[in-house]
């Protein structure tokens, strides 16, 4: 709080100054002066302090909702235009990043100047790291050879004389990934006698000793858990997580998990996603990465681990960390909802409440309610008396959201009001039939080898098989124990289909496969079960019982089809409107959305599996002239749906390297592996990992439009 280190002169009462915090960042402009300099400044007034454990500014416990952000452009490299350093500052605020690590060196003075604006919690971080010294065993680190102590200590002293006016620096940090050693010991010294005002930083540090606040990076739920509940050597500082949740790539996963563990235990205090942006450099091919440019040693693609593309293009993992930042939480039930304000300062007159009640996807009523006092930290029950279950026999929701005045979403929530009907026969199955080479029934037909549909209606397609592979994501393919290689062992990546029996019957067809990989004594035993009971539709049910041993989980579960090139136009009604997996779905709500084949992908810089929707109950897929094909769940699906094969995908190392093939190939999928953040990080949490088990789920197709 206040100025320091500025000369003291005769005193003038200022009168009641109003407190700085990131959610209400009050600025006053001082002027101090000199006979000879004058020098204005915005500043702050603020206090940070740990008490009883726990770090507090103005008295009060905060939440570090934070990225790592290094300074990176992929045209200037490290100069950043102070135009796009605000743009992305505001960025960060609406997707609810309240706090900044500036990983691992002070930033442009100018980028303080608009944390102290915009408001954030920023960790000022010492330019100081010397981790190659770790593969020598520390052996000759500078951070414990007296011959380098003052430059050390000049490091911090300069970061800490350049940067103690900004309110927004509310801690310093000696470095990143240095070691121990007693340097660091004297630049700690320096900074608490020169800046007792703000605590200490430093991960390195097991012990503390030199520190006010206990830092982990990438530590996983279970042991986030166990430090919130005091289980290690300094139960009485505050945690915070410095790195986590590595975001390389589709992920991360689990921070909902996360998110929640802040929540129940004061003494866990948030964290800083690692991190904001891609290091991709633009090309004419697209971002290039490490050994783009011949050099012999480099990291491939880990620089490409942020939130954001390389041209700060929000990415899937972007949108789910907004939603699980989110200030307020909606918790909704039928007739009412409870709000619950996650602010420390702030209360929410600046928001309102709206709602909406939708019958299959499509709103039937909507509305506002006057939102009452919300304190910060405080919850309300609002009631919805208008917003009442639709008389028809449809899938009915509540969504309730609450915006600010310019329209950002501040928390959102949903309830089922009814569920879908079941769907109604009133027809008997029909039976297949063997006609001129090709087995029929109803609207499909299959040719006899495999006994694959190959026509629906006036839609040619092929398929549908089992499929459990997927082109591995960064978190299956890098880290200590990457699963891509365990995969690609038990020749997941390489499965076969052989035909056992094939079974037209008087109500319907039965096609029995083994799926295996070659030379492995483990399979999926698959029945394909298909029904008929109307001129349009058939229904296959998937059966699989695993054979052999499974000591590895599967990639994905479910069945890939491949359809005409023109089914470009998407339509569904599930989860969404983008792409969700079973450890990143908070984003994800139920309603009705369209797009289309080319924007369902995600277009990560090193290619990877990408772009599911859950939970869908229907979906179709049409081409212009109307023509198409529908798919509905029974009662839910997930989907994928692209134009490459998932072994163009797996095969790309750059987006140029994916060319369409021509044919839509659409995955229907019962279940995903997670996604975790095991490129560096904990994998997937254990009621995401996907094991080989017995497993039954159903669909039903149809054609559309002139394929009817």
């Amino acid at each position: 709080m206040g100025l320091s280190g500025l000369p003291t002169g005769a005193a003038h009462d200022a009168g009641p100054v109003e407190p700085w915090t990131a959610e209400t960042p009050r600025l006053y402009t001082v002027t101090v002066a000199t006979p000879a300099e004058t020098v204005t400044l915005r500043v702050g007034f603020r206090t940070v302090a740990i008490e009883d454990g726990i770090l507090t500014v103005n008295g009060r416990r905060i939440v570090l909702r934070g990225v790592n952000r290094h300074e990176f452009h992929p045209d200037l490299g490290r100069v950043v235009p102070l135009d796009v350093v605000r743009a992305e500052l505001e960025l960060m605020q609406r997707h609810h990043v309240n706090a900044i690590r500036t990983s691992h060196y002070p930033p442009h003075p100018a980028v303080l100047d608009l944390c102290d604006e915009l408001g954030f919690w920023v960790i000022d971080e010492c330019d100081y790291e010397t981790h190659g010294f770790e593969l020598l065993g520390w052996r000759g680190n500078p951070s414990d050879d007296p011959r380098f102590a003052e430059a050390l200590v000049d490091r911090m002293r300069r970061m800490v004389e350049r940067d103690k006016n900004h309110p927004s620096v509310i801690m310093w940090s000696l470095g990143n990934e240095a070691g121990v050693g007693e340097n660091l010991a004297a630049m700690a010294a320096w900074a608490r006698e020169r800046d007792p005002g703000r605590p200490l930083h430093y991960e390195g540090d097991r012990s503390c000793a030199h520190v006010d606040v206990y830092s982990r990076m990438y530590a996983g739920h279970e042991e986030v858990d166990a430090i919130g509940r005091g289980e290690d050597h300094v139960p009485h500082l505050p945690f915070i997580l410095c790195e986590y949740a590595h975001a390389m790539g589709n992920g991360p996963g689990g921070l909902a998990e996360y998110d929640a563990l802040f929540d129940r235990h004061p003494r866990c205090q948030g964290g800083f996603v690692w991190e904001w942006i891609d290091h991709g450099i633009r090309t004419d091919r697209g971002f290039a990465y490490g050994g783009d440019f011949g050099e012999p040693l480099h990291d491939g693609n880990f620089v490409i681990d942020g939130l954001v593309f390389p041209d700060r293009t929000p990415s899937p993992g972007l949108v789910e960390l907004a939603a699980v930042y989110a200030p307020v939480r909606i918790d909704v039930r039928a007739g009412e909802a409870t709000i619950r304000n996650r602010y420390a300062f702030r209360d929410l007159s600046h928001a309102a409440l709206r709602w909406r009640v939708t019958a299959d996807g499509r709103e039937v009523s909507a509305g506002a309610e006057v939102l009452p006092h919300v304190g910060p930290g405080t919850a309300v029950v609002v009631a919805l008396p208008s917003a009442v279950v639709p008389h028809e026999p449809a899938e009915s929701w509540l969504d309730v959201h609450i915006t600010d005045a310019t329209g950002l979403v501040l928390g959102a929530g949903q309830a089922r009001l009814r569920a879908a009907p079941p769907p109604s026969r009133t027809a008997t199955a029909v039976g297949a039939r063997v006609d001129g080479g090709a087995i029929r029934l109803g609207p499909a037909r299959f040719e006899p080898v495999h006994g694959r549909l190959v026509r629906l209606g006036g839609l040619d397609l092929r398929g549908p098989v089992l499929d459990v592979w997927r082109a591995p994501i960064d978190n299956d393919r890098v880290g200590p124990d990457p699963v891509e290689r365990r995969w690609r062992a038990a020749g997941l990546d390489r499965m076969t289909h052989r035909l056992i029996g094939l079974d037209p019957t008087g109500d319907g067809l039965v096609v029995l496969t083994r799926v295996a990989p070659g030379g492995a004594g483990r399979a999926l035993l698959t029945a394909y079960t298909w029904k008929c009971f109307d001129d349009e539709t058939v229904e296959l049910t998937v059966a699989i019982e695993p054979e052999g041993d499974w000591d590895v989980p599967l990639p994905r579960l479910g069945v890939r089809l491949e359809l005409p090139g023109a089914l470009g136009a998407v339509e569904w009604f599930g989860a969404g409107p983008g792409e969700a997996y079973p450890d990143s779905r908070t984003a994800a709500l139920v309603g009705r959305y369209s797009s289309t084949v080319d924007d369902l992908s995600t277009p990560y810089v090193y290619p990877q599996e990408n772009g599911n929707r859950a939970d869908a109950r229907w979906l179709t897929l049409t081409a212009p002239d109307g023509r198409g094909l529908r798919v509905q769940g029974r009662p839910h699906i997930d989907f994928t749906a692209r134009r490459w094969s998932t072994a163009a995908l797996d095969a790309a190392r750059h987006t140029a390297d994916l060319v369409p093939s021509g044919a839509v190939h659409l995955h229907l999928d019962h279940a995903h592996h997670g996604l975790g953040s095991a490129s560096c990080g904990p994998g997937p949490l254990p009621q995401y990992v996907l094991h080989a088990a017995p497993a039954t789920f159903t669909v039903a197709l149809s054609g559309v439009g002139a394929a009817s």
